[in-house]
């Protein structure tokens, strides 16, 4: 039987490696210059000896054995990195795409990540690194169901927010099932989320966020008569907007 959450998990899974190789880069002057071409010719090339030069050896391992799981997943998942120009306290962002595609079944799972890397360097060194509006999504159905995501980029500490997943041409009689789930860091890649029947054209929830600043993150899926679709999504959690 198809496990559902396993595709979930590779979503959270970006993130988890997201995570690691921007908050953990060290870097010289030189490669900064390079780094956004330096670092999408790595991803694609499957350079595990440069993640292993690149990061301090108590995350060098991690790192490696997540990507390792995003690879066997999507085999042919591609990296795509572009500079942008901002004015801002950060000196560089990165807007960041990751594509591919697999096979299961005879289905074809469509693999789609974006985010964006906020970062300053520092004697040569990344010194501060921040990632927004990570979304990821997997899907089977090529495209054929219309949805609207509307989950919040971020919200204020301990406030209700709104999250929802609107289908936007409900199947009529056909019941969809579903759900979403928010992850920690620290564990997220152990949880598995519970599917429920959704007779209201989609998922809608209030809820909360935490109390202090930080970062949360919600994973879901739906599933139909026209496919499967599951999505991760980062929320910042700020104190003033």
């Amino acid at each position: 039987m198809f496990n559902l959450n396993s595709f979930s998990k590779i979503g959270i899974a970006f993130y988890l490696f997201i995570y690691l190789i921007f908050t953990n880069s060290i870097i010289s002057e030189t490669t900064k210059v390079d780094l956004r071409r330096n670092l999408e010719i790595a991803l694609n090339s499957r350079d595990f000896e440069f993640i292993k030069d690149t990061f301090e050896e108590d995350k060098s391992l991690i790192i490696s054995k997540t990507f390792s799981k995003i690879i066997k997943e999507f085999p042919d998942a591609r990296w795509k990195i572009k500079r942008l120009k901002t004015n801002k306290l950060f000196e560089d962002v990165f807007r960041i795409k990751v594509f591919g595609k697999k096979i299961v079944k005879g289905e074809i799972y469509v693999l789609e990540s974006n985010f964006y890397y906020l970062f300053s360097t520092l004697d040569g060194k990344i010194s501060e690194g921040v990632i927004k509006n990570l979304f990821t999504i997997i899907r089977n159905d090529d495209k054929k169901l219309d949805i609207t995501f509307n989950i919040p980029d971020k919200v204020l500490t301990g406030t209700k927010y709104d999250i929802d997943i609107i289908l936007n041409n409900p199947l009529e009689e056909v019941i969809i099932a579903g759900g979403i789930k928010p992850h920690q860091i620290e564990s997220f890649l152990d949880q598995e989320i519970a599917l429920e029947p959704l007779v209201s054209g989609g998922i809608f929830k209030i809820t909360r966020a935490p109390s202090k600043p930080g970062t949360q993150i919600w994973s879901g899926i739906l599933a139909h008569p026209k496919g499967i679709i599951t999505f991760t999504k980062s929320i910042d959690i700020v104190e003033n907007i």
